[in-house]
C-alpha cells in the first residue's frame, strides 16, 4: 500500500467520516472565487479547496518530475495530465504530506494557510479539463440484457458481438457540461401515434443514464495502439457521468446506425476527478468473461468497488428521493479493456479525452441505471411519497448522481453531478 492510501493517515484539517474528501482522496478540480477572480487548479480536503497554483508558486512542487513544469498555473488539468504516472504520484505525495497532521509546513504557517485553503462554499467549480473527444461505451451486461429483452426478448437480448468486444460510439464533446448546468428538453423527430409516421415533437421519453467516465493522460501516437497492459499509464482518473437520453428520438433514428440526436444534446459530468492512485485500495475482481477475451483485451485491471446512487426531485417534492443504487463493479468490460479496444486500430487519444462506461445496472430492479429500466419502458411507474409518479423525466425534475468508495473509517468520493430539466424552447421555422 502506498503511504497516501494509509487508512490511518489524518490531516490537520478536520474531515468528517462521511465526507467525500479525506486526505486519502485528493481529487483534482478547477475553480474560482464566487465573487470573481482568478481561475486555479485545486484539490479538495474536507470542506475546503486547496489552491495548487499558489502552492506551485511557493515552490512546494520541487521534485524531479514537477520542478519547473508549472502545470498547476494552467486553467485546466490537461497539461498536468499530459505528464506521466510518476509525475501524478509525485504531486499526490507532496499534497498528502503538506496536509498531513504531522507536517508543520502548511499547518503552522497561518498566512500561507489562509491564502491557499478556501472554504468550499466560497468557490465556483468549473470544467476541470478541456475535453477534445468523447466516447461512450455500452459495457454493463445487465443493462444491455435489460434493454435487449425489452425490444428483442430474453433469448436475443445480447447481440452476437457483445461479449467479444466493448461496444461503443463516438459522442459529442461540445455538449459535455458541468454539474449544475440546467438543460432544456430536446426536440426532434419521433414516431407518431400510428407508430409509422414521424412527427416533430419535444421528447416525451426523457431519461438519465448512470455512468462513470475516465479521462486520459499522455495518450498515443496515431497508428500506435495502447497495449492493455499499459492502459493504466494513460488513465488519469474518473468522474461521474450522466449521459442524458431522449428515448423516443433514439427509437426513430436508431436504424441502421447508432445514437445521434438522442444523445448529442447534453452529457453532464461531476467537477472532481478522482485519480486511480486514490482508488487502488478499492480494486476488485471483474466478472468471469465467457468467451475468453482476445489476447489484446485480456486484463484483470479496471474494476473498482464504487457505490453509485441516483436521486430524483420534482418541483413539488420536498426533498430528493433515491431511485437507484448501483456499483461501478457491475461493468462487464473494464476501463482498461475499453481503452485498449478503442486504440487497437491505431486511433489516437489525447490528454483530456473522456471515455464513459455506458449505463451501469446491477441485477436487482432498484439497481438499474436508467428510467427506461426502472419503469420498464413505462409499464411500472415509480411512485413517490407525495403521490406523484414517474415513468420518464418530467420538466422541473432534478437528477442527482453521487458515488463513493468506502474505506476503513473514510470515504473516497466523487461529490455529485446534478442537472435540472427545463421545458423545451419555443422554436420558429
Amino acid at each position: 500500500m502506498h503511504p497516501t492510501n494509509d487508512p490511518d493517515l489524518r490531516s490537520f484539517i478536520d474531515v468528517a467520516p462521511e465526507s467525500h474528501f479525506p486526505i486519502q482522496n485528493l481529487p483534482y478540480g478547477v475553480c474560482r472565487p464566487k465573487e470573481g477572480g482568478e481561475v486555479y487548479i485545486c484539490t479538495a480536503i474536507g470542506n475546503y479547496v486547496l489552491n495548487l497554483a499558489e502552492l506551485e508558486q511557493a515552490g512546494v512542487f520541487d521534485g524531479p518530475q514537477l520542478d519547473g513544469k508549472r502545470v498547476f498555473s494552467e486553467r485546466t488539468l490537461n497539461k498536468f495530465m499530459s505528464l506521466n504516472r510518476a509525475a501524478w504520484l509525485e504531486a499526490r505525495t507532496t499534497i498528502s504530506n503538506l496536509l498531513s497532521a504531522d507536517e508543520p509546513t502548511l499547518r503552522d504557517n497561518q498566512s500561507l494557510r489562509e491564502e491557499v485553503l478556501i472554504p468550499m462554499d466560497e468557490v465556483e467549480m468549473l470544467m476541470p479539463v478541456d475535453i477534445g473527444d468523447y466516447t461512450d461505451f455500452y459495457s454493463s451486461e445487465q443493462h444491455a440484457f435489460n434493454v435487449g429483452t425489452m425490444f428483442r426478448g430474453p433469448e436475443n437480448a445480447l447481440k452476437p458481438n457483445w461479449k467479444h468486444l466493448p461496444v461503443g460510439y463516438h459522442g459529442r464533446a461540445s455538449s459535455v457540461v458541468l454539474s449544475g448546468t440546467n438543460l432544456h428538453r430536446p426536440q426532434g423527430q419521433v414516431l407518431g401515434e400510428d407508430g409509422e409516421t414521424p412527427e416533430f415533437s419535444a421528447s416525451k421519453l426523457l431519461d438519465f443514464e448512470l455512468e462513470m467516465g475516465f479521462v486520459t493522460g499522455p495518450g498515443n501516437q496515431l497508428g500506435d495502439p495502447i497495449p492493455v497492459s499499459e492502459t493504466r499509464e494513460h488513465i488519469f482518473g474518473l468522474m461521474i457521468v450522466n449521459d442524458w437520453s431522449a428515448r423516443d428520438i433514439q427509437k426513430w433514428e436508431y436504424q441502421p446506425l447508432g445514437p445521434f440526436l438522442a444523445k448529442n444534446w447534453a452529457t453532464s459530468v461531476s467537477p472532481w476527478i478522482v485519480t486511480l492512485d486514490a482508488l487502488q485500495p478499492f480494486k476488485t475482481e471483474g466478472p468471469e468473461q465467457d468467451p475468453e477475451p482476445m489476447s489484446y483485451l485480456k486484463s484483470d485491471e479496471g474494476w473498482y468497488d464504487i457505490k453509485l446512487d441516483v436521486f430524483l426531485q420534482g418541483e413539488k417534492m420536498d426533498k430528493p428521493h433515491k431511485i437507484a443504487a448501483s456499483n461501478y463493479k457491475n461493468l462487464y468490460w473494464s476501463m482498461n479493456q475499453q481503452l485498449a479496444h478503442h486504440t487497437i486500430t491505431g486511433c489516437n487519444v489525447q490528454p483530456g479525452d473522456l471515455l464513459a462506461s455506458g449505463t451501469i445496472s446491477g441485477e436487482t430492479e432498484d439497481s438499474y441505471g436508467s428510467m427506461l429500466e426502472l419503469s420498464w419502458k413505462g409499464e411500472k411507474p415509480l411512485k413517490f411519497p407525495n403521490g406523484e409518479q414517474r415513468t420518464f423525466i418530467q420538466d422541473g425534475d432534478t437528477i442527482t448522481m453521487t458515488g463513493y468508495a468506502q474505506g476503513e473509517g473514510y470515504r473516497v468520493g466523487f461529490g455529485e453531478v446534478t442537472g435540472k430539466i427545463k421545458p423545451a424552447k419555443e422554436l420558429k421555422f
